[in-house]
């Protein structure tokens, strides 16, 4: 919490006033039926806005403008937790800021309702995943009525549902017809623990699951992809988009998923091999360096080239033996740069297309399958990892690019003619060290002397004109893995046919349900629990009638939740996923909130999707979520909440004690969104104290709601002008802090007038406390509700438009300017908010209080910052 913050919430604390109502002991406050009682409140009004439906926004001949804002729908492992507590109360500050603003605000709620916690749990209490889902469900919802979140109840959904589902399986069809969606043989990631693939970006960055926390392993299975990949470009490209409107490390982390990289495929002739190897390298001005190629043990080109007769039994031995225990470390593991470099001769060889020298094939393990054809040329030379291997193996390292030359101008000729002695040797076998450097060809024929740059566009040009290479792009971006041998998910809907055929099921034919449960094993044990359901699987082929298998594999829940934002636009059509009439009146979504943690996945795979319904034609933008806020984790003395930690903080009993409004305010005010929230560091009941506050100058105001402000106190119309005037600004920046604070500011300057001045009767607090009940529908519901029923308007105070601040009142008469003499104060003047530099300085230095404390000393420096300040240095005359 800052110091202004700090400040505000003494000041919002700090003397209660000496009337109406202020003042009070304890006994007196309990007596009074007017005291501020939240629980009362929350009573009161939930009931009403449920009859009210002040959010709804399908209401006919609505012709506001239109806003959509969307939060991450949650998933329903339990109650409301803390997490929740933050990231709903933003995303609910801003739904409410747009409403008074003028528009129409969507702003639906949902449960991503399917997925592996809710299989895992059904199976440790053996029950149904349906009965624990919606149990869950129906647990939140309550919650989220209660936290008073101005969703529109009427587009609620839940994935697991048929009438959603089907949708899913729609679109896999649509990505089937279109050719992305396919079925391949693959090396997959697979979690030991939860018995199912995991997409590239479910892994951790230590090698881990993020669902079970199971080291990952190597797994080879046919699974379903989407084809990501072909719109890598796109989506690298688009993110130009959403710069200014996402967060930045958000925009750089997608871009250094997707990973383009920029160079040359080169073709490697293989003896005894009709096709040869194509390789891609970002360094094809390096290929004279190539000394030996090197391929993933686990890559279908290593499988065939050890099943050469050429080979020996011997060599074919040694491989068997090294890919199995290759296939015990991780992918973290493998890419390690301090680890030993390990490998086997394959007895194979590849031919390098320009010098024609026959390069050695290695299998070894810091080359991943997955990786372009799963093979690399080595350059030991300038490569640190291939040098590393090239020693480990007393393999040739050859040098093709002098580093020790300057790639600026002509080939060098040093300043006296000849080369100095102290330049660094080009020796990597010797040193250890590759050198990664700049310089210019040499040992390279025809590329000797060319720069890099030069060198690269030279070697492109002789392998196309040859045609063994061409300039090409690589991704570190995989196609989307979505198989999961798991029940709790979509149905992927596809036949098998008896010859391998696949057949996708009619579109009339959707949903593919779900089979129920009874006599299925839902343990994980590898393979899809949907293969023992018999009645289920087995189908006659669409063809001729013959026995044929339904896909037992369900989808990854992230195509669930790729989409979801668009079926909330119809959730109800039976017809259609979504009306494309209401995707042209709301989308994309204006404002999207939630965590950073889906930075890649989740941001990543709805993005894909987009542009794939953009180009069969379904949406008319390429971007699903224009703007984005990521709020921070809420954390306990430092560390994340759990009970193993012992500092579990529970949501509900944090309502219980100090009230939804409260909670809700205390989030907003903790600090910039983005940031954690220790909540150790805040006061939940320092909000509490400062909503009764705030509440009951509501009660104190005796004016009626037609009362002419303009005939008010001006000094308190100012502050008030000044709040309706910064807010706005300061909402729409995400400072939700620093509104608060000027809420704060507001109801101690409109207190001191009801205490110091004519009290209730003024129209300046009228103006000032309609102006902070509005200002807490933002942050605190029910408080500015009642405010607002108390002061004798009709519900709902979501439905009045925020109030524009008068010109005239934020034009200061005069402000304070400081003259400090040697960093202490001297003096206060008060001068025109419009006085120039000169001039201050002018009025300070003819300042009797500060002649006085001038005497005979030096001025040595005066800096003026007009019209608020005049610091003089000085010292004593010499």
């Amino acid at each position: 919490m800052t110091i202004e913050h700090d400040n505000a919430v003494r000041g919002a604390e700090a003397g209660e006033g000496r009337t109406a109502g202020e003042g009070r002991t304890p006994a007196d406050e309990a007596a009074d039926p007017n005291r501020y009682d939240f629980d009362r409140l929350q009573k009161k009004w939930l009931p009403r806005w449920d009859e009210l439906e002040p959010y709804r926004t399908d209401l006919d001949g609505d012709k506001r403008p239109r806003k959509y804002v969307l939060d991450m729908f949650p998933y329903p492992s339990g109650d409301l937790h803390m997490g929740h507590a933050e990231a709903y109360a933003l995303g609910d500050v801003i739904s409410r800021y747009w409403r008074h603003q003028g528009f129409n605000v969507l702003h639906p709620i949902g449960w991503d309702s399917f997925g592996l916690p809710a299989e895992n749990a059904a199976i440790k209490r053996q029950i149904d995943p349906r009965e624990w889902t919606y149990a869950n469900i129906d647990q939140q919802k309550a919650s989220f009525r209660r936290y008073a979140g101005s969703f529109d109840w009427s587009r609620e959904l839940h994935t697991s549902d048929p009438e959603y589902y089907k949708w899913n399986q729609w679109l896999f069809l649509k990505l089937y017809e279109k050719g992305l969606a396919y079925r391949k043989s693959s090396w997959v990631n697979w979690d030991p623990v939860d018995q199912t693939v995991l997409a590239n970006e479910q892994v951790l960055p230590d090698g881990t699951s993020e669902r079970s926390g199971a080291i990952v392993v190597k797994k080879k299975l046919t699974q379903w992809y989407f084809k990501i990949t072909d719109y890598a470009d796109r989506l690298l490209d688009d993110l130009k988009q959403l710069e200014g409107t996402w967060p930045a490390k958000v925009i750089a982390m997608q871009r250094n998923w997707i990973g383009r990289s920029i160079g040359a495929d080169v073709d490697f002739a293989i003896e005894g091999r009709t096709e040869p190897v194509t390789v891609f390298t970002t360094r094809p001005d390096t290929l004279y360096g190539a000394t030996f190629m090197v391929i993933a043990p686990e890559s279908e080109l290593a499988a065939e080239l050890i099943a050469d007769p050429s080979v020996s039994t011997e060599a074919r031995t040694r491989f068997t033996e090294y890919l199995t225990e290759v296939q015990k470390s991780t992918e973290l593991e493998r890419q390690s740069t301090d680890r030993p470099k390990t490998g086997v001769f394959m007895e194979r060889y590849a031919v390098n297309p320009l010098s024609g020298e026959r390069l050695p094939i290695w299998a070894a393990d810091y080359v991943l399958a997955d990786y372009g054809t799963g093979a690399v040329m080595a350059v030991p030379a300038h490569d640190q990892r291939d040098l590393d291997f090239a020693r480990a193996f007393n393999l040739p390292v050859r040098v093709v690019l002098d580093t020790n030359q300057p790639v600026t101008g002509a080939i060098p000729v040093f300043p006296d003619g000849e080369i100095p002695d102290d330049l660094p040797p080009l020796d990597p076998f010797s040193t250890g060290k590759a050198l990664t450097g700049d310089g210019r060809l040499i040992n390279s024929g025809a590329l000797d002397g060319l720069s890099k740059g030069k060198a690269i566009t030279k070697v492109i040009e002789l392998l196309s004109a040859a045609g063994t290479g061409r300039a090409a792009k690589n991704y570190r971006l995989r196609d989307w893995l979505i198989s999961r041998q798991r029940y709790w998910g979509t149905p992927i809907p596809i036949i098998h046919g008896a010859d391998g055929a696949e057949l996708p099921v009619p579109e009339d034919q959707l949903p593919v349900l779900l089979p129920p449960t009874e006599g299925l094993n839902l343990q994980p044990k590898g393979t899809s629990p949907l293969g023992a359901a018999a009645d289920w699987v087995n189908v006659p082929d669409p063809r001729d009638g013959s026995p044929a298998l339904r896909d037992a594999d369900t989808m990854d829940t992230f195509v669930d939740s790729s989409w979801y934002f668009l079926r909330f636009l119809s959730p109800t059509d039976e017809t259609k996923a979504f009306d494309p009439r209401e995707v042209d009146k709301w989308a994309p979504v204006d404002q999207y909130v939630g965590g950073v943690t889906h930075a890649i996945l989740h941001l990543l795979y709805a993005r894909f999707i987009t542009k794939v319904l953009f180009d069969l034609g379904y949406v008319s933008f390429t971007e699903p979520f224009s703007a984005l806020l990521n709020q921070g984790m809420v954390l306990m003395d430092g560390s994340a909440m759990s009970k193993s930690k012992g500092n579990l903080v529970r949501l509900s009993d944090q309502l219980d004690e100090h009230g939804v409004d409260a909670i809700r305010l205390t989030m907003a005010f903790a600090g910039p969104p983005e940031d954690d929230i220790d909540w150790a560091d805040v006061s939940p009941a320092a909000s509490a104290k400062f909503l009764a506050r705030a509440w009951r100058l509501a009660g104190d105001v005796t004016t009626a709601p037609e009362v002419n402000w303009r005939a008010g106190d001006i000094a308190l119309r100012r502050v008030t002008h000044r709040f309706l005037a910064e807010a706005p600004g300061l909402v729409e920046a995400f400072k939700f802090n620093v509104v608060v604070a000027r809420i704060m500011e507001l109801v101690n300057a409109a207190r001191k007038a009801i205490d110091s001045g004519p009290g209730g009767g003024d129209p300046a607090v009228r103006e000032a406390v309609e102006t902070i009940a509005l200002g807490l529908s933002l942050f605190a519901p029910y408080t500015a509700e009642d405010m607002w029923e108390r002061l004798g308007y009709p519900a709902s105070i979501s439905a009045y438009n925020w109030r524009g601040a008068d010109p005239a009142l934020l034009t200061e008469e005069s402000v304070t300017a400081v003259v400090q003499v040697d960093g202490k104060v001297r003096d206060r003047l008060e001068v025109s908010p419009k006085i120039s530099s000169t001039d201050l300085e002018a009025l300070a230095r003819s300042s009797a209080a500060v002649a006085r404390f001038l005497g005979d000393r030096e001025i040595v420096n005066v800096i003026v910052r007009a019209p608020k300040i005049v610091n003089i240095a000085t010292r004593p005359a010499s």
